[in-house]
């Protein structure tokens, strides 16, 4: 079932508002400022193993506790910060994903003294394979398997599929030419 089915399908609630308002309004629209692609990294990392749900419930607690999804700050982050992240109850307090940010963070600062931005390395590579992705993301970032890549690179217009052909969400994407299209 895709994301645009669960949502129509589910009972009006919290719950509908708050997939519907990532649904309209954020997953597969192309993202171009670095802290917001390094955020939503950040964001797809820490659902593995959970519902997006509880990810996007605790979108603005992430925010607050890694900086505002600043890439030069938590690449700056120390043991002190470290261990503020795994006694912070609002977000998920996993060692593995709280060390992968950081260490993503300090991997983002070279790329983009390499090529300028985040979003400029991620460019470069725009014509590969979802296999070829991932492959990529596991030798250049921490906690990046399959599925993180692919809800990655779908969230944020590098793959096809983040709609439906009949999504009308798809045809306002389809106006902002997503990389996907760019092959």
């Amino acid at each position: 079932m895709s994301y645009c089915t669960a949502i129509a399908s589910m009972p009006n609630g919290d719950k509908k508002s708050l997939h519907k308002n990532y649904h309209d309004n954020h997953y597969g629209f192309p993202l171009h400022d670095d802290n917001e692609l390094f955020g939503r990294l950040i964001m797809e990392i820490n659902q593995a193993g959970l519902s997006w749900e509880t990810i996007l419930k605790k979108e603005a607690l992430f925010r607050k506790a890694y900086s505002n999804f600043t890439i030069k700050k938590i690449a700056k982050y120390t043991n002190t910060d470290r261990k503020r992240l795994l006694a912070d109850a609002d977000i998920i307090r996993n060692r593995l994903k709280i060390n992968a940010a950081i260490e993503n963070a300090q991997t983002i600062l070279v790329l983009q003294k390499e090529y300028g931005s985040f979003e400029k390395w991620l460019e470069y590579h725009r014509s590969k394979t979802k296999e070829e992705w991932v492959t990529l993301f596991k030798k250049t970032f921490r906690f990046t398997g399959g599925e993180i890549v692919n809800e990655f690179l779908m969230s944020i217009g590098y793959l096809q599929g983040a709609h439906d052909d009949t999504c009308p969400i798809h045809k306002k994407i389809l106006k902002q030419k997503p990389m996907w299209m760019k092959k």
